[in-house]
């Protein structure tokens, strides 16, 4: 319920546990409006950080990116709007309108209803995850306790986690399920060199798209395949020992039990 009485409602496209919301449409849209990040995140009120967080988010979430961007940080790398994000703005619109409409009609028809604030209320999830990528599950080996759910998050990219047999019961994870990877950045364990022997079952090659230093850690994102990233915090020391600079290739290291997965 608004401020003054009247029905209202945000508008989410949900994708598992997490949602694109009004703030992130008015993310994609002053990109294409203005063909940076920073200045959208200027436009839209957000911190440089808090719209490269809203990108990364974006792309991560649907099937391909919504958002091309080169390199250029907080000075504004050139970024455009890809013909899947213009679907999603569009979508979102339509959505939005139609939404509107049925509020009206629907407080017409309730007007005076004592019950009324009790029919409305989210359904969305909200998590401390850093990394939500979304995918589709490709293989699934039961055990007597655990099973092992193998999800398809990009092409040759996947992640694979370790769930109780009954929570893969209960999600329904079978192979051609969609379903959301949920990685805490402090999860990811940072390696560079080729060849190596760790008990990680994850080991995913990307490139430095991203360094943000703080005074004693460093976030560290990788890119993927297809627009996906992965976020990682670890010691500023153990950045800078590792020389972890904006192109740079690193193995990126997770434990099969540390993945969290979701379904919508």
């Amino acid at each position: 319920m608004s401020a003054d009485g009247h029905l209202d409602a945000a508008l989410f496209l949900r994708r598992g546990a997490s949602r694109v919301g009004a703030e992130r449409i008015a993310l994609l849209q002053a990109v294409a409006q203005l063909g940076s990040i920073s200045a959208a995140a200027k436009q839209v009120g957000l911190s440089y950080k808090g719209a490269w967080d809203g990108v990364q988010a974006l792309n991560n979430l649907f099937d391909g990116p919504l958002i091309a961007a080169q390199s250029g940080g907080r000075q504004g790398g050139a970024a455009s709007v890809t013909p899947r994000g213009h679907a999603v703005i569009a979508a979102f619109q339509k959505v939005e309108a139609e939404l509107g409409e049925t509020l009206a009609r629907l407080e017409a028809r309730l007007a005076g209803d004592g019950e009324l604030d009790g029919l409305f209320w989210s359904l969305g999830m909200k998590t401390s995850a850093r990394n939500a990528l979304r995918g589709v599950v490709s293989h699934v080996t039961e055990g007597a306790v655990n099973s092992e759910v193998s999800l398809r998050v990009a092409n040759g990219v996947d992640i694979v986690a370790v769930v109780t047999r009954q929570s893969a019961l209960d999600l329904g994870l079978a192979p051609g399920k969609p379903a959301i990877a949920l990685i805490k950045s402090s999860f990811v364990v940072l390696a560079k060199g080729e060849g190596l022997v760790t008990s990680a079952r994850n080991q995913l090659r990307g490139e430095v798209s991203h360094r943000e230093d703080g005074a004693v850690s460093s976030e560290i994102t990788l890119s993927l395949a297809d627009g996906k990233t992965l976020t990682a915090t670890i010691t500023r020391e153990s950045a800078q020992a590792l020389g972890l600079a904006v192109g740079e290739v690193v193995t990126a290291l997770i434990k099969a039990p540390h993945v969290i997965l979701a379904v919508e």
